[in-house]
């Protein structure tokens, strides 16, 4: 290491290193950062709807269906009952745009999606005006992971 500074740097010279108080600067900056990132993928339910409320922007809105599986039984030897499921249902808001559009054209029931985007939790109150809770999903990105569903004749 050269006298006086760090390896890579001229000797005396502060370059590329890091003070005390910009690290602390640095920690304080991350520590006041967040996340709230949501992916499902799974099945549409029904057709998307798109709402819009006097004065606010247009909604495309529909749910998801995302399933989890795991095996019930202690025993080493598969058996048919093994295996539970369970069925989460999302309800997906999309506002942005031109994806609220395209996804209010082109979701479709029973189709297989993958949607990315954020948490949403608030509140509303219902026509008994009755205080209700609601959460949602805001998605800022679709793909669409199958082209269209087979009709059931």
């Amino acid at each position: 290491m050269p006298p006086g500074g760090a390896p890579g740097t001229e000797s005396g010279s502060s370059a590329g290193l890091i003070t005390e108080k910009e690290n602390s600067r640095n920690v304080a900056q991350a520590d006041n950062t967040a996340l709230n990132r949501i992916q499902l993928l799974g099945r549409v339910g029904q057709d998307p709807v798109m709402r819009q409320v006097e004065g606010k922007n247009p909604v495309t809105i529909f749910s998801l269906a995302t399933n989890e599986m795991w095996r019930s039984g202690e025993s080493e030897v598969f058996q048919a009952g093994d295996i539970t499921q369970k069925t989460t249902w999302h309800r997906i808001s999309v506002f942005r745009p031109g994806l609220r559009d395209v996804a209010y054209q082109y979701v479709k029931k029973g189709a297989r999606i993958y949607v990315e985007g954020k948490i949403d939790y608030g509140e509303y109150t219902d026509k008994n005006n009755v205080r209700r809770q609601a959460t949602t999903i805001i998605a800022d990105n679709i793909i669409f992971l199958s082209d269209h569903v087979k009709e059931k004749v």
